[in-house]
């Protein structure tokens, strides 16, 4: 859980959320069990008011370039304004499931 807990405290510090969720989906994945690689996040923040999408996942990939340079995977952003959150009613897309696709399969299967 060490993972979670920093990049949950880099974003309360950067963004002051009015609402957060970080969800560890790596067990959706082919990775070893209790991993913490893919992650999907739900921030609504002030800081996004007037911004772009491209903007915003610009902002949390810079406060997290370190995570994602190491230990994470993959991370979902979704990221809204106060207003924003309010008209979709606190509802978010769910994650796709999983393709498979490891490195192990890709050996298991055709040896490279």
């Amino acid at each position: 859980m060490q993972v979670q807990q920093g990049i949950e405290e880099k974003i309360r510090q950067a963004f002051s959320p009015e609402h957060i969720e970080l969800v560890n989906e790596s067990h959706m994945h082919s990775v070893p069990a209790n991993s913490e690689t893919h992650f999907k996040l739900v921030l609504v923040a002030s800081a996004f008011e007037g911004q772009r999408k491209v903007a915003r996942h610009q902002s949390v990939y810079k406060v997290l370039a370190e995570d994602l340079a190491g230990p994470v995977h993959a991370l979902a952003l979704h990221l809204y304004s106060p207003q924003e959150w309010q008209a979709r009613e606190g509802s978010v897309p769910a994650s796709p499931d999983c393709k498979g696709g490891s490195k192990a399969d890709r050996i298991a299967n055709n040896g490279a």
